[in-house]
């Protein structure tokens, strides 16, 4: 890439629509947008000020192609911090490529995926987590992960590592205070002191680490099946969820074999979800194999919504299915649902209550919609918690792989507080915690990094 290069690009997603956007940013932005564009009036490009649109028609040689808005962004003020133009045309597909194309022969270049946020990086505009935001709010799912990419794009994510590493960084002042003038009127370095101060870091970066497989979980989708015996109400379940009948319902039990699969969307948490067949005892050979495949689902989601009929009493494959959600894995989360509650019988129900012990139980009726919202609700607070602030930050993949390895230096530190090693030694280990913690935020990173990062993105951002 080369910073002296303008770059063009199609902004806008691939298809028909009202409104296409051509992005150009660089040193000659605006005498390539003088060149296709000619505003109504008589009015100069190169009189337009930033933050300024001008409509007039699209040109090509003395062949007009479409009418148009161009809008000018002067550096620094502009999202790469170079001279940039955006030309809004019609949206379709045709006109849309003529017009990119028509740039490039005016003296663009097609641009790199990601290019333009990479020169927003490289002049300045935004830190290498902000510009990660980015690609995060394009891809945002849900209301959570569209508020978590959008705290990091304003910086917050940043400003707790920089928190961590200023923390870090008064140690290590301390520290070489303390061992190069022991004689002056230095503060004393204790090893409460440094215990104390290396465990409330560990503690927040340990926090931030652990965010990335909730944030994996509420991006790509929580794996999540619907379990119980026959005739329960899975299907009618399934398909209230969904808002439209995906799966057959009927009165006869076993009518599910197969697992059906659809994405669906809870609150503000997206589950991958899975109607299973009946889990009971079967001679027949088909539905035998459907409950096996729900057993296995059981033990590869990340989410059981377990259903019962509440307007009978608890049967042996009640009995069995219960048995095994309270012996599920620690990092899997159960939800207890007690279905049919419009015809329900209050000493079945308290049965019921009593073998779930303290698993979460809610009361539903899938048919009529009964206890919808507080399924909804039971789930947001099992994945999002109280929804504060602090709490809607997830980190990535790469920002994980820098925390873990700030993690280690820094307990190996704090271990090494408590076996007696020097002070120097210890310097060592923190100044390396903070190196990692610089590569996180982009003060420290290759390029290859940068290009890792940026391969992900749109070409049109």
């Amino acid at each position: 890439m080369s910073m002296s290069d303008t770059i063009c690009a199609i902004a806008t997603a691939a298809g028909e629509g009202a409104l296409s956007v051509v992005r150009i940013s660089g040193e000659g932005a605006l005498s390539v947008a003088e060149k296709v564009f000619s505003p109504f009036g008589g009015r100069a490009v190169a009189d337009m000020s930033g933050y300024c649109c001008a409509y007039g028609r699209v040109m090509d040689g003395s062949e007009r192609i479409d009418d148009a808005v161009l809008t000018v962004f002067r550096a620094p003020h502009s999202y790469t911090g170079e001279d940039s133009a955006e030309i809004s045309c019609h949206g379709g597909t045709y006109v849309t490529e003529r017009i990119f194309r028509l740039c490039c022969k005016n003296g663009a270049r097609p641009a790199e995926r990601g290019e333009f946020t990479k020169l927003a990086l490289i002049n300045g505009k935004l830190s290498l987590t902000q510009a990660e935001a980015v690609a995060d709010m394009i891809s945002a799912q849900g209301e959570l992960t569209m508020k978590a990419a959008g705290l990091a794009r304003q910086g917050r994510l940043a400003q707790r590592i920089d928190g961590m590493k200023r923390r870090l960084t008064v140690l290590l002042g301390k520290i070489a205070a303390w061992v190069d003038y022991p004689d002056e009127d230095t503060p004393e370095v204790t090893e409460e002191l440094l215990t104390s101060e290396l465990s409330e870091v560990i503690a927040e970066a340990k926090a931030l680490s652990e965010s990335y497989d909730t944030g994996i979980l509420l991006k790509k989708g929580i794996p999540a099946a619907i379990i119980g015996k026959p005739n329960v109400g899975k299907s009618t379940l399934m398909n209230l969820l969904l808002g439209y009948d995906r799966a057959i319902v009927t009165d006869r039990a076993g009518t599910t074999r197969d697992i059906i699969e659809e994405s669906v969307r809870v609150g503000d948490v997206v589950l991958r979800l899975a109607d299973t067949a009946g889990m009971r005892k079967t001679d027949d050979e088909v539905e035998q194999i459907g409950v096996e495949l729900a057993k296995k689902r059981l033990s590869e989601s990340a989410l059981l919504i377990a259903v019962f009929d509440g307007s009978a009493a608890p049967d042996e494959d009640d009995r069995r299915l219960i048995s095994e959600i309270s012996s599920a894995d620690s990092s899997t989360n159960v939800l207890a649902l007690i279905n049919k509650s419009d015809i329900s019988e209050a000493g079945c129900v308290s049965e019921y209550e009593r073998l779930l012990g303290g698993l979460a139980t809610i009361s539903v009726s899938a048919k009529v919609g009964d206890g919808q919202r507080e399924l909804e609700q039971a789930i947001e607070q099992m994945y999002l918690g109280s929804g504060s602030e602090d709490g809607v930050l997830f980190v990535n993949e790469r920002q994980k792989f820098c925390l873990d390895r700030a993690l280690r230096y820094l307990e190996d530190a704090r271990g090494g507080v408590q076996m007696g090693v020097t002070f120097d030694a210890i310097g060592v280990e923190i100044s390396d915690a903070a190196d990692a913690l610089a590569e996180l935020t982009g003060e420290r990173i290759t390029d290859s990094v940068v290009d890792e990062v940026f391969s992900k993105f749109c070409v049109g951002k």
